[in-house]
């Protein structure tokens, strides 16, 4: 399995770039650097819950939609 801040780093880059934003616009929407983009899609930062928030808050999507992982969508029943 993979770490965890890797995961989420790919599901990042994934919405930002089915919204066609660049880091910089995501940056400036969660008022987080361009380089702390880069570096949380690159699985390189360990976010706080607050980061989180930012990130959905950009991204205008629920938080939870953040952990949605593609290959967790076949096997989660909720």
């Amino acid at each position: 399995m993979e770490n965890i801040n890797v995961r989420f780093g790919r599901r990042i880059k994934e919405l930002r770039l089915m919204q066609n934003v660049s880091q910089e616009e995501l940056g400036f929407r969660c008022q987080l650097s361009k380089n702390y983009v880069s570096d949380v899609e690159r699985g390189r930062r360990n976010v706080s819950l607050k980061v989180v928030e930012k990130f959905a808050l950009g991204l205008k999507v629920p938080v939870y939609y953040l952990f949605v992982w593609h290959e967790d969508e076949e096997t989660v029943h909720l």
